[in-house]
């Protein structure tokens, strides 16, 4: 397994997490001061979706790492 499948993989792994997280909204994370922050700025609506918008990112870029 070369390193950018290694990469690859804990992106997907992120991906997984960062939505995991997004869904369950855990106060000891949610509460933190940068998501409140932008929760202030975006809304949790708004909020919710940068997150979901970051999992897609990190999870294409990794799956595209894989299959490179």
């Amino acid at each position: 397994m070369n390193t950018q499948a290694i990469i690859g993989i804990l992106l997907i792994v992120y991906a997984g997490l960062v939505v995991m997280l997004t869904l369950k909204k855990p106060e000891s994370i949610w509460s933190m001061k940068k998501i409140q922050l932008f929760e202030k700025v975006l809304g949790v609506k708004g909020t919710e979706i940068f997150f979901y918008v970051i999992a897609a990112i990190a999870g294409a870029v990794g799956v595209y790492l894989m299959l490179k």
